[in-house]
């Protein structure tokens, strides 16, 4: 990626007494610290309701980093990174809070030299999205002659598209595109932005990345978790929203893309658009052969009876949401002509990975395939818990027999030392910083991916689906399954 140079910034979070800062904020800017990556002149400004001062703040933030960051806890460091940490109370409609606040941000660019730069980051619900934008124009403090300004929104954006591009609109009228950050942690993790260097610095892999080899790829995102406090929320959204319109395509687009001309940010990006314009269209006769949606139901994960989640709090007791997608995709060009992109999401799962599964074609029934069942060859790049890459493949097995058995070359790279992986606010707050908007989303992949879920969920609204449909603690429903067997292909489970 580029090399840019660290921004002199005054960071202000709003929403600075939430969970996200708590437990992702506040430890990955102490990792960052920790590890020298902030800038000489850089300060924290954290914006809440509650009625705190200063101190009380900074021991909270410590309690947070004593409990979530990846480094433990430097006493010595900490004193030093504590005395750059504000808090400023007022409520996020309140006009004389942002004018206090302008004042502290103009006493804090003096004290440390940060040349009136800011990152604003949202940290808030996003129906708070509009009103801070809004304060932020009317008080002058988005734009300033030779200063950079820069916001970072947290998904979901929006509900739909249309949702989705009024919030764009009012967004892109004070920070222009460039300086608009859209955040989806999924990016930063480790093995996401490992996908491209195996691809594209490995020949024995590019080579083979298309429809000539390449039978079918597994994308799978499951958790053992139902929705925890988040009912009311995912009543509005399901696994539909949630996943698919932003983790699961962002891996899409990243497994399936062509090779950017270099590797600015633009062109990626610019890649990864093409794959969302290249999906086959949906229609009704689409979605109905190859889509599955499902609701958990009651269930056994170890000797714990999960409750269904028509019964969890804050759920209707005849929900229709969906807590598992699955779907069969097809990206029309050259490339990847005929081979299909299985895609699955779901809550309450038998196991809780983050995976991409390539298999590559069988060989013919020539030789060893021809009176032997081989098993075919496997590339499994895995994203969490354990991150890594798993190479399967068939050899003889030991003895004086000739069976033929696959066996795995596997690597962990977080299995040894769990602290060797940083977090992955961590390696996106370095790159806001930086600049570097590679890992952040732009509208326009927001925009397609939107408009697919859309027309999905317009004709699902039209249908009626039996839920529960699956047992908590199971592969999801029957259905997913039989999406895949009916082409005489199974769910990989590596």
């Amino acid at each position: 990626m580029q090399n840019k140079l660290q921004l002199p910034a005054v960071m202000v979070i709003f929403g600075g007494t939430g969970d996200l800062t708590h437990r992702k904020l506040m430890p990955s800017l102490y990792n960052l610290f920790y590890q020298g990556l902030l800038p000489d002149n850089f300060a924290v400004v954290s914006v809440g309701r509650r009625d705190l001062t200063d101190e009380e703040y900074r021991n909270q933030v410590k309690e947070s980093i004593e409990k979530f960051a990846r480094f433990k806890l430097d006493e010595e460091l900490w004193n030093k990174m504590k005395e750059v940490i504000y808090y400023v109370r007022f409520n996020f409609d309140d006009d004389d809070g942002y004018v206090h606040l302008k004042e502290i941000l103009s006493d804090l660019d003096n004290k440390y030299n940060t040349a009136g730069n800011r990152l604003y980051y949202l940290a808030v619900s996003p129906e708070y999205f509009e009103v801070i934008v809004d304060k932020l124009d009317v008080h002058k403090m988005d734009l300033e002659e030779n200063c950079v300004r820069r916001i970072v929104i947290e998904k979901p954006f929006g509900r739909d598209l249309a949702s989705a591009a009024y919030l764009n609109e009012q967004i892109t009228r004070v920070f222009k595109e460039e300086n608009t950050y859209r955040i989806d942690h999924y990016l930063g993790k480790e093995m996401i932005q490992n996908i491209m260097v195996m691809r594209f610095a490995n020949s024995v892999f590019e080579h083979l990345w298309n429809n000539r080899y390449i039978d079918n790829i597994q994308i799978s995102s499951t958790e053992t978790v139902g929705v925890e406090n988040r009912g009311g929320y995912y009543e509005n959204a399901g696994a539909l929203k949630d996943m698919v319109q932003n983790h699961m395509f962002q891996l899409l687009t990243l497994t399936a893309m062509e090779p950017p001309v270099n590797l600015e940010t633009e062109s990626i990006r610019d890649e990864k658009v093409k794959v969302l314009r290249s999906l086959q269209p949906v229609t009704e006769k689409f979605v109905r052969e190859n889509m599955v949606r499902g609701q958990y139901g009651r269930g056994e994960i170890g000797i714990h009876n999960i409750k269904g989640y028509r019964e969890e709090d804050r759920v209707s007791p005849e929900s229709d949401i969906e807590t598992f997608v699955a779907m069969k995709l097809y990206i029309e060009n050259y490339r990847w002509a005929g081979v299909p992109f299985y895609i699955r999401s779901g809550k309450r799962m038998a196991n809780k990975t983050t995976e991409i599964v390539v298999q590559f074609k069988s060989l013919p029934k020539i030789l060893y395939a021809k009176d032997m069942d081989l098993q075919p060859s496997l590339l499994v790049i895995k994203v969490q818990p354990k991150e890594g890459i798993m190479f399967q493949f068939n050899a003889k097995k030991p003895g004086t027999g000739n069976q033929i058995v696959p066996i795995q070359m596997d690597f962990c790279q977080n299995c040894s030392m769990e602290n060797d992986s940083p977090e992955a606010y961590e390696r996106l707050i370095s790159d806001l910083i930086k600049g570097d908007s590679t890992l952040f989303t732009r509208w326009d992949e927001v925009e397609f991916s939107w408009k697919y879920v859309d027309d999905v969920t317009r004709i699902w609204r039209n249908e009626k689906t039996q839920f529960p449909n699956y047992a908590a603690g199971s592969w999801g429903p029957e259905a997913a399954h039989e999406l895949l067997r009916r082409d005489g292909r199974q769910w990989w489970l590596v």
